[in-house]
């Protein structure tokens, strides 16, 4: 059976890892937490090389943008952390005979940097990311590469396992896949994509899947 991953803030902890990385850059070249601030808001949703253009104008930095993109990169893959018991969640899917990919939307190159920096490179059979393949989530075309890249097909069926309504569960749905919503804390009030499972963590989606195996 084919499961696919949303990295992040459904396996990693993105938030908190920009949270952290924006305090330690700043502080870095003695700027304000009003700059902190400014670097959180932008990067919130997503991060891409462009962005860092408008940030070295915004904050007056002499950095060239290429730089602060690799700076970037560099310190989200250090910052960023599992959320605990996802390795062992993961391991104990694949010893059970699942497939998993992880599809995500996002530049490959601090997508791959996380990914490797927690140790949950390892643990898939694919890895699947917008920039590389030309298709975002909530795209179809993005969850039949996932699933070719793990040597499926979404005709055969298989899971989503993600935090977002939109990207990831309505997404997915439309392509036929079954869904997992990782709520942390929400209540479901987002359209007619009702998951099949609402769960508080990817850790708690992850035992249902086991479960189904059994």
């Amino acid at each position: 059976m084919l499961a696919l991953f949303d990295l992040d803030n459904t396996l990693i902890d993105r938030q908190g890892g920009l949270h952290a990385w924006a305090g330690e850059f700043t502080r870095s070249r003695g700027l304000p937490e009003e700059a902190a601030a400014l670097v959180r808001t932008r990067l919130r949703s997503r991060a891409h090389p462009d962005d860092f253009r408008y940030l070295r104008e915004e904050l007056g930095l002499s950095d060239d943008a290429t730089d602060l993109w690799r700076e970037y990169v560099e310190g989200m893959a250090r910052s960023v952390q599992c959320f605990p018991g996802v390795p062992e969640g993961l391991a104990s899917l694949r010893a059970m005979g699942w497939t998993l990919g992880v599809a995500t939307n996002g530049a490959a190159a601090i997508q791959r940097a996380k990914l490797h920096a927690t140790g949950l490179a390892s643990l898939f059979d694919a890895v699947t990311i917008s920039e590389a393949v030309g298709a975002r989530k909530p795209e179809r075309a993005l969850f039949d590469a996932a699933a070719v890249a793990c040597g499926a097909s979404l005709a055969a069926g298989g899971w989503m396992i993600g935090d977002n309504p939109a990207t990831d569960m309505a997404g997915a749905s439309a392509a036929g896949l079954r869904t997992a919503w990782v709520a942390d804390g929400r209540e479901w009030t987002d359209g007619p994509h009702q998951p099949n499972v609402v769960a508080a963590s990817a850790v708690e989606a992850i035992e249902v899947l086991r479960k189904l195996t059994n």
